[in-house]
């Protein structure tokens, strides 16, 4: 089953947040079982963002969770953040692809 994985936050420094994530992106381009990646800015939130993670399965999402890399970048990723990061964890149920 496909595992979704979400972070919410708020920053007043969003290129400086984007800049990590692409940099951690060419740095890690296999991570284990990512499907795709996804950011989001709210239109109803001054500086709020979501960054949405797929993966094959939670087990994957877990593996990658626990490699340093991925600390590494959540840690420069929470030193940007005015607020969060929140985390969440979903079990993909259904998908629509019309």
């Amino acid at each position: 089953m496909r595992f979704i994985q979400t972070i919410s936050y708020t920053t007043a420094k969003p290129e400086e947040m984007r800049a990590i994530a692409e940099r951690f992106q060419q740095e890690n381009p296999a991570a284990p079982g990512l499907v795709s990646v996804k950011l989001l800015k709210a239109r109803d939130g001054d500086n709020a963002y979501l960054l949405i993670a797929e993966f094959e399965s939670h087990e994957l999402g877990m593996e990658n969770s626990a490699r340093p890399e991925t600390d590494a970048f959540a840690k420069q990723m929470a030193a940007l953040a005015d607020s969060g990061p929140e985390y969440g964890n979903y079990d993909l149920m259904q998908e629509f692809n019309p």
